[in-house]
């Protein structure tokens, strides 16, 4: 039986690398894409050591020749495309007042363009194989915000009105859309969380990355074809629970 086979954009670490880890367990041929190449590689190694099949393509999501490039190379390695994570994205935050231009279009590029044309390219070969899945990774700051969170808001919020419209267009390729909007992730050092931080989740506990891999993997899921053009928050109930300063 053929493997599918996944991209997973910003792979080399954090949400991506655990994403990519969970697919690849999966059984799935895994591309790495992720625009810092030695620890995009340091990653694909990381697969290929527990016996997954997975392959490493330097991209920079906000450049379209390198997206083309992407599904060129995916094709060539795995004659398919079946699922998209797009997870690649800049965490930057700015003063309203400051921030420049070139700034502000960085992030939009990154997190909002580069998810539309990711998304495109990679359906140009999803309609030939009868279809696949799409998984946007936006955030609950598409929701909520703190101060200086303009750009990073504003293209996660794209994200949102983004999916749903490309769901709507794809549909006839029979390629599902859907995003998933994590809350607090801890990527770096979860022993060092404080118990009042995982006191702000109704599920008592702050979120992991593999919390988001098994989403991704659901949504993703040809059984759950039914679902599409929807936003999954993934918080532990964080952006429902209530604080009150004491």
């Amino acid at each position: 039986m053929k493997r599918s086979t996944v991209i997973v954009t910003g792979a080399a670490r954090g949400i991506g690398k655990s994403v990519a880890q969970y697919f690849a367990s999966k059984d799935f041929n895994v591309v790495v894409a992720d625009n810092k190449k030695n620890e995009g590689i340091s990653t694909t190694e990381y697969l290929r050591d527990l016996g997954y099949e997975a392959i490493f393509v330097k991209t920079d999501v906000s450049l379209l020749p390198e997206l083309e490039n992407l599904m060129r190379e995916t094709i060539g390695a795995y004659g398919s495309i079946d699922v998209l994570i797009n997870n690649a994205g800049l965490s930057e935050f700015y003063d309203p007042l400051e921030i420049s231009m070139e700034k502000w279009n960085r992030v939009l590029s990154t997190n909002l363009q580069g998810v539309f044309f990711a998304s495109r390219e990679a359906v140009k070969f999803m309609k030939e194989t009868g279809g696949g899945s799409i998984v946007n990774i936006a955030s609950t700051r598409a929701l909520m915000s703190e101060p200086n969170s303009e750009a990073y808001a504003a293209s996660k919020g794209g994200i949102l009105g983004l999916t749903h419209a490309m769901a709507a267009s794809f549909a006839k390729y029979k390629v599902t859309v859907n995003a998933i909007l994590p809350g607090w992730i801890e990527t770096v050092d979860y022993n060092a969380l404080k118990p009042s931080d995982h006191s702000q989740h109704l599920s008592g506990r702050v979120g992991k990355p593999d919390d988001i891999a098994r989403a991704c993997f659901f949504l993703s899921s040809p059984e759950n074809n039914f679902i599409t053009g929807t936003q999954l928050v993934v918080d532990g109930g964080m952006t429902r629970k209530m604080i009150y300063e004491e």
